[in-house]
C-alpha cells in the first residue's frame, strides 16, 4: 500500500537525517537524569520510584514531545514543494490522502522509536536498582503510551501547518506558534481567567471542556489521574478537579486529536495548488 511505502521512506529518511538516533538520545539522557536525581530520596520516605519518576517524565514530555513532533514535520509537504519533489511525487499513482497520512505515519514511527527506546533504558536503569510495584509498571506503560500519542497529535498539527502554507519558513513560524500556544500560553490564560473569575461563572463542566482542548492538558491530566500509585506523588495536576474526567474519555480526545488535523490536512492538500 502507498501509504506505508511513504512511511517507511520517512523513517529511512529519519535514520539517514539522524533524527532518530539525536532523538533518542537526547530523551534518554533526560529520562535518565531523572531516574538518577529524582528518585533518590524515594528510599527514605517509601515512595514507588518508578512512580515518582512517571510525574516528572510526563512533566517533560509536555514541553519536549509536542517540540520534536513539530520539528520532525513542520516541513513535510511544503519542503518537498520547495525542493521541486512534490510534483514528482505526485506523478506517480499516488492519493494526496496518501502523501499526508504516508509522511505523518512514518513520522510517528520515527518519534515512538525514540521514545520507546529512550524512557525503556531510564526503566530498565531503574529497574536494576529499585524494586518497582506492577502499578507502577502499569502507568510508566500509560504514560509511554500516551507520550507517543501525544507526539502524534502534534506530528498531525504539523502536517497541517505545512499543507495549509506555501513557504517553509512560514511553516516553521507556524510551528513554534503551535507549541507556545498549547505548551505555554494555553494554561497560563486559563490559570489568568480562573483567577479572575473566582469560581462565580466557570463551572465545573465548562473547565472540563476547555481542558479537553488542549492536548498537553489532556496528557497531563491522564497520567496524573488514572493510576492510583502515580496520583498520590502527583499533588495538583492540573486546574479544576481533574478527576471528573474518565481516562476512558481522555485516551479518546487524544486519539481524536491525532485524527482531527490529519483529516483538516487532507482537505487543505486537495485544494492545493503544486
Amino acid at each position: 500500500m502507498n501509504v506505508f511505502k511513504l512511511a517507511m521512506q520517512e523513517i529511512r529518511a529519519g535514520f539517514r537525517n539522524r533524527w532518530v538516533v539525536a532523538t533518542t538520545l537526547l530523551l534518554a539522557a533526560l529520562a535518565l537524569s531523572l531516574v538518577l536525581l529524582g528518585s533518590a530520596p524515594t528510599g527514605v520516605v517509601k515512595a514507588d520510584p518508578l512512580a515518582v519518576v512517571v510525574v516528572s517524565l510526563a512533566s517533560l514530555t509536555i514541553f519536549l514531545v509536542p517540540l520534536i513532533a513539530l520539528l520532525l514535520s513542520f516541513d513535510a509537504i511544503v519542503g518537498e514543494q520547495e525542493r521541486g519533489t512534490l510534483m514528482l511525487l505526485l506523478s506517480y499513482p499516488v492519493s494526496r490522502w496518501e502523501v499526508i497520512l504516508g509522511k505523518a505515519l512514518g513520522q510517528i514511527c520515527i518519534l515512538a522509536i525514540a521514545t520507546l527506546l529512550g524512557y525503556g533504558v531510564a526503566a530498565g536503569a531503574l529497574s536494576l536498582k529499585s524494586e518497582i510495584g506492577a502499578p507502577a509498571w502499569g502507568a510508566f506503560a500509560g504514560m509511554v503510551l500516551t507520550s507517543i500519542m501525544l507526539g502524534a497529535a502534534f506530528v498531525s498539527m504539523g502536517v497541517l501547518a505545512s499543507a495549509i502554507v506555501r513557504e517553509r519558513a512560514t511553516a516553521a513560524g507556524l510551528a513554534v506558534g503551535i507549541w507556545l500556544f498549547f505548551v505555554l500560553l494555553y494554561d497560563t490564560a486559563l490559570l489568568g481567567i480562573l483567577v479572575a473569575d473566582q469560581g462565580k461563572h466557570v463551572t465545573q463542566g465548562a473547565l472540563d471542556l476547555v481542558l479537553l482542548l488542549n492536548p498537553a492538558d489532556v496528557y497531563r491530566i491522564f497520567n496524573m489521574t488514572a493510576n492510583d500509585s502515580v496520583a498520590i506523588y502527583s499533588g495538583l495536576a492540573g486546574p479544576g478537579n481533574a478527576a471528573t474526567l474518565s481516562p476512558g474519555v481522555l485516551f479518546a480526545v487524544l486519539a481524536a486529536w491525532v485524527v482531527a488535523p490529519l483529516a483538516l490536512a487532507v482537505l487543505a492538500f486537495r485544494r492545493k495548488s503544486v
